[in-house]
């Protein structure tokens, strides 16, 4: 059932309940929790009643200056006389009062991130119609505080502190053992202090409040940790925010009820067991907030984590076990692991919210495996369950068992593992220090009591999270498993004080600054800073210190890259510069090296004064002199390589440096060069001078380089052609594709592939052998792109080069764009609005290939290139290539394969199998 209004054709409001026709189940329409809580109504399940606010509304509300669209309010009236028909109750009524929760639903989770207010439609009259007068007044003091705190931004800490003065006058611990005239002085207190702060009475008027209320929501959706965390994660500005109104339960009306949070499966572990939390007589935001410790949800994971807490299935049996049957109907129904929320309401069960799970990297990989093995998904399915960065969280380092080990006595305490890895780092009591340690360049963990919304940033900057309060489903602990972050949470044996900044366990103390130390998968802390050692999935593949049949991770893993490597259709390369790259990029499944950048090699402090000598050099004898020192050096390099990836293609781009990095910098490093040339130093001061350029990145390089000096590509050509016939003798394959940088005119091409196929020959005549290669040229520059047609009548293949053509197409120096890109993409206040934040790039072009532009480039390049030459070879190996998004685009191009560093060939192997099946027919 829509609600629709004579003033507009527009719907912005759509009920939802188990007697009301089930509206459009659209998540970009009523978002993710309103989309959930409609679905779950219309399969039967008990969901309160309520209605949608559509994010339509909330994007309308943010084009017209925060002002409510026509009809929406006539459609909030129509929808809560709606609500009270199938409640039998009165919105504003003192005899039988009908309460509201408003919360926000995005179309994707966001945990914590966006604001919720409870108990709404309370006020002085309405309290007195709850015969239950501790349910009602605790209720009240509540809503006095949320809307205070939502609505007007009063601090929760005033509210807070005023009532730790009632707590201490009963001599109670807990909110809910204080006395009925407690909680009525409470209220009176908190209205007082309300009316203090924001200069007017509080608003008795229900509609008042949920238009107020309603509003907030809306604006939250701007807020600054809610805008953070789309940065950080991708999700568009536009697309708003939808609000749930929905009948008020109380899991705080007595000792028979509850409310928690749960999971279907373990959301750090993967491991199939209902795992979750649940706090008695209680509201909602105290789960999250870890203020109180949670109790366990059944008795496996009461055991697990060896709590004192009863646990829901001894408390309340029945309740359990039909929550307990309602999880596997979800998980059975969405084929995914469920975030769930649910209110016990006087011993009757309500679900609140049903969501895909927010998991670790590890957690995600185990569930989409074992799903599959259950015959609850397909392959397809399995493989779109898993993000494909969540797999650098199973590559990241841990702890190194021997130094945990050997540093026992910095041992503090055990709390709960809630985030993935290992992080060492300094103590950090606020998001702002944290803030102020990632600027300084230090690393740093954040130490909270609970930590809550407002401590994003500081999450976001710290290596990990560590909180003395909450559980498994707390703020901290959600947010950290989404960021793959290590955390540890509910570590209840250590004292923080966030005034004096200190972490205590006993008579052991740290300050702020000190060294820290978290293990994510076990829960630990250490008060030093412990070394880290290879992941088990690195242990397996690349240290060999471990075998697969001892790591359920690497074997989970390894199916699901198989399974990958079965649907996708982009081959996928590394970007390798010397044998131990290669070798890493073969054991993480590479299909070949996709870039070897040569001018890496030469970086090595012992072949850098041969490298300066041979450009800085003024006699050719010398210059030659240099250059057969450093033939030697590449030769073996390459050997290297080839032996690695026997059998797979090498992609080796001729030398590309910009010359002012191989320039000397100190005093020192010119004598050196001075005295290796027999010149003096004012005459190579001289020459220096001379190769000095204003804007090197445009300068002298790339191809340039081997056309002024062509005797420096005869020798990296017959660096490798002899290389490659010394790995064929020994049996293997070699098959080398030499790529000439920065070709911007047929002729540059032109003069570098004959200097390359006449080397050829005359390697070939001398040892009396010969290897395939092919030539190709990496296409960096718009005018290459442009004239493809061309270049490809003397290229075998094309590699774009996109960080490069990324900063030439949009005339951004990739090395200074850090000064006012992020701006760009952080939004600016557009002129012809001020309330509207104005975007000017969607993301950072050189994190994220910019498809409009630069992808337009490189669909012009592909199809011109493969008119001239139908079989030509394309790929990509700028960074764009381990980045998904980018992936699925060049999927979408045709592209032939993607290069990558070696860390993320597992990525971008998962990326591509995502790509084939979304996008492919």
């Amino acid at each position: 059932m829509a609600i629709t209004t004579t003033t507009t054709k527009q719907t912005f409001v759509y009920p939802f309940g188990p007697e009301l026709p089930c509206p459009p189940l659209k998540s970009e329409l009523l978002g993710g929790k309103g989309k959930g809580c409609a679905e779950m109504a219309s399969i039967g399940l008990p969901v309160p009643p309520g209605f949608v606010i559509t994010t339509e509304a909330c994007n309308e509300y943010r084009r017209s200056n925060r002002q409510f669209p026509q009809g929406l309010q006539e459609q909030l009236k129509a929808s809560m006389l709606l609500l009270e028909k199938v409640n039998k109750r009165t919105f504003g009524s003192r005899d039988n009062p009908l309460l509201v929760s408003v919360r926000s639903g995005a179309r994707v989770s966001m945990p914590g991130m966006m604001d919720t207010i409870l108990n709404l439609g309370l006020n002085d009259s309405t309290v007195l119609g709850f015969t239950n007068a501790h349910l009602g007044f605790d209720s009240y003091r509540r809503f006095i505080m949320m809307f205070s705190d939502i609505v007007y931004g009063i601090s929760r800490k005033v509210f807070e502190q005023a009532f730790e003065v009632f707590k201490i006058k009963e001599n109670v611990k807990e909110d809910h053992e204080l006395s009925v005239e407690a909680l009525k002085e409470a209220c009176k207190v908190f209205k007082t202090l309300f009316e203090q702060h924001a200069h007017k009475p509080f608003p008795e008027d229900p509609y008042e409040q949920l238009h107020l209320a309603v509003a907030a929501v809306f604006n939250s959706w701007d807020s600054e940790r809610a805008t953070l965390y789309r940065e950080l994660n991708h999700i568009p500005d536009d697309w708003g925010t939808a609000v749930i109104v929905q009948t008020m339960v109380f899991g705080n009306r007595n000792s028979n009820s509850a409310t928690g949070v749960a999971f279907t499966r373990d959301p750090a572990t993967g491991e199939n067991h209902f795992y979750g939390e649940f706090l008695v007589n209680a509201q909602g935001e105290e789960v999250v907030a870890g203020i109180r410790t949670p109790h366990p949800i059944n008795l496996y994971q009461k055991t697990q984590t060896k709590s004192t807490l009863e646990s829901l299935e001894e408390s309340m049996p029945e309740v359990y076990n039909q929550l307990l049957s309602i999880v596997k109907r979800l998980e059975m129904h969405y084929k995914n692991m469920q975030d769930i929320e649910f209110t016990i309401d006087d011993g009757k069960l309500y679900m609140l919210q049903t969501r895909s799970g927010k998991r670790t990297g590890f957690a995600a990989v185990r569930i989409a495996i074992e799903m599959l093995e259950e015959g609850l998904i397909d392959e397809k399915q399995a493989l779109k369950q898993v993000e494909p960065g969540q797999l650098m969280q199973l590559l990241a380092p841990i702890f190194d068992a021997k130094a945990k080990k050997e540093a026992k006595e910095f041992f503090v305490a055990k709390g709960l593992n809630a985030g993935p890895g290992a992080a060492s780092g300094k103590a950090a009591f606020s998001s702002d220090k944290a803030v102020e340690f990632k600027e300084m360049g230090l690393k740093c963990i954040l130490v909270r009591e609970e930590a809550n919304p407002s401590d994003f940033p500081g999450m976001v900057a710290a290596e990990g999270i560590l909180t003395t309060r909450g559980g498994s489903t707390s703020h901290a602990a959600v947010v950290a498993r989404g960021m793959g972050k290590p955390c540890v949470v509910g570590c209840g044996a250590l004292f923080c004080n966030p005034d004096a900044r200190t972490l205590t366990y006993n008579d052991k103390v740290i300050h702020e600054g000190d060294a820290i130390s978290i293990d994510g998968m076990t829960g630990e802390v250490f008060f030093t800073s412990l070394p880290t050692s290879p992941s088990e999935v690195v242990q397996v593949l690349i240290d060999k210190t471990k075998k697969p049949a001892d790591s359920l991770i690497f074997r989970q893993f390894d199916t699901l890259m198989k399974l990958a490597d079965r649907y996708r259709s982009l081959r996928v390369r590394a970007n390798a510069d010397t044998p131990v790259d290669s070798d890493v990029a073969r054991a993480f499944g590479a299909e070949g090296v996709g870039l070897c950048r040569t001018e890496h090699m030469f970086m090595n402090p012992h072949r850098l004064n041969d490298v300066r000598c041979m450009f800085f050099s003024t006699r050719a004898e010398d210059r030659k002199a240099a250059i057969d020192r450093l033939q030697v050096h590449q030769k073996e390099d390459f050997i290297g390589i080839f032996r690695s990836m026997n059998g797979l293609p090498v992609t080796i781009r001729l030398l590309d440096p910009p010359l002012h990095e191989f320039m000397p910098n100190s005093d020192e490093e010119l004598a050196r060069v001075a005295e290796s040339l027999n010149i003096s130093v004012d005459e190579l001061s001289k020459v220096r001078a001379n190769l000095h350029e204003q804007n090197p990145m445009l300068g002298h390089r790339g191809c340039r380089l081997g056309i002024s000096y062509p005797e420096l590509s005869q020798m990296q050509a017959r660096a490798i052609f002899e290389a490659a016939i010394v790995v064929q003798n020994e049996g293997k394959s070699v098959h080398p594709e030499i790529m000439v940088p920065l070709v911007g005119i047929e002729g540059e091409l032109v003069h570098q592939k004959a200097l390359i196929d006449t080397t050829a020959e005359a390697v070939f005549a001398e040892s009396g052998q010969k290897v395939p290669y092919t030539v190709g040229t990496m296409i960096e520059l718009p005018r290459a792109a442009l004239l493809a047609d061309v270049i490809a009548k003397y290229a075998q293949f094309f590699s774009f080069g996109t960080n490069d053509l990324t900063q030439t197409t949009f005339g951004i120096s990739r090395d200074d764009s850090a000064k006012f890109v992020p701006i760009y993409v952080k939004g600016i206040e557009n002129p012809l609005n001020s309330d509207e934040v104005l975007h000017i790039l969607a993301d950072d072009p050189f994190q994220v290939l910019d498809t409009e532009g630069v992808g337009q480039l490189m669909k012009l390049a592909l199809v011109l290139g493969r008119k001239t030459r139908p079989d030509l070879k394309c790929g990509i190996c700028g960074e764009h290539g381990g980045e998904p998004r980018s992936i699925a685009f060049c999927h979408s191009l045709g592209l032939d394969y993607v290069s990558c560093s070696p860390y993320r060939v597992p990525v971008a192997r998962l990326a591509s199998a995502i790509a084939a099946i979304s996008i492919s027919p």
